[in-house]
């Protein structure tokens, strides 16, 4: 029996969720879209061999990363193989230029990604549900933000991650009562000539509510599922 590690990737680009993605270069289902995986060495870990894995893949180190779930149906691979899989958060804008070329990774939207070979799709079906759940109690999708941002970009970030659209008001009013964030100066004046200012996260008061967070979806337990 084998024992492998299997990592979801998300990543926000300032306008969309996305997935990172590989074509599987081996058989079997060579050339197929895959999760970036290995097998777990007999000397590593379970968390050593995923932030190995996706040191691999991306260049990245110190990223948000969390087990998700075991997967350990006897079809799910022609060899008999339990995965251990975990979903990463990141910043697509700031890692995009170390993907491993000899992986052949793609960032795909997460509404639009492809089929996936063995139970993968069903892996990138949970880890969306955990972190749905997750964000509705912890400011965890401030993990896929730049250093700064604008308010129109989280609430995309939120409205992709819940895939529901939210009132532009009601999100501002909330968001700015919990306190996270820091008004810059500066605007982004990409979309329109007013701008948006930019904003960043107070990382003491992040730490603080890393655990208790105000719910910024409304009825989100209603779209966890």
């Amino acid at each position: 029996m084998l024992v492998a590690v299997d990592c979801i990737v998300f990543g926000f680009d300032g306008e969309h969720l996305k997935i990172l993605l590989i074509k599987r270069g081996f058989q079997p289902e060579e050339g197929k879209w895959s999760l970036m995986g290995g097998f777990i060495g007999s000397d590593e870990g379970l968390d050593e061999a995923a932030n190995k894995i996706l040191f691999q893949l991306t260049g990245l180190k110190g990223v948000y990363l969390e087990q998700l779930h075991a997967f350990g149906n006897p079809n799910r691979d022609p060899e008999r193989t339990i995965s251990v899989a975990y979903f990463a958060l990141i910043d697509i804008l700031k890692y995009q230029t170390k993907l491993h070329e000899d992986y052949h990774a793609e960032w795909f939207l997460t509404i639009e990604m492809p089929t996936l070979i063995f139970d993968h799709n069903e892996m990138v079906e949970i880890a969306k549900q955990k972190i749905r759940y997750k964000a509705a109690h912890h400011p965890i999708l401030f993990e896929l933000l730049p250093k700064k941002f604008t308010i129109p970009q989280l609430q995309s970030l939120y409205e992709d991650v819940y895939n529901t659209k939210i009132d532009n008001r009601n999100f501002i009013r909330k968001l700015t009562s919990t306190g996270l964030l820091i008004k810059l100066e500066e605007k982004d004046k990409s979309n329109s000539k007013k701008g948006a200012f930019y904003f960043k996260l107070d990382k003491k008061k992040y730490k603080a509510k890393i655990q208790t967070f105000l719910n910024l979806v409304p009825n989100a337990e209603n779209l966890i599922g």
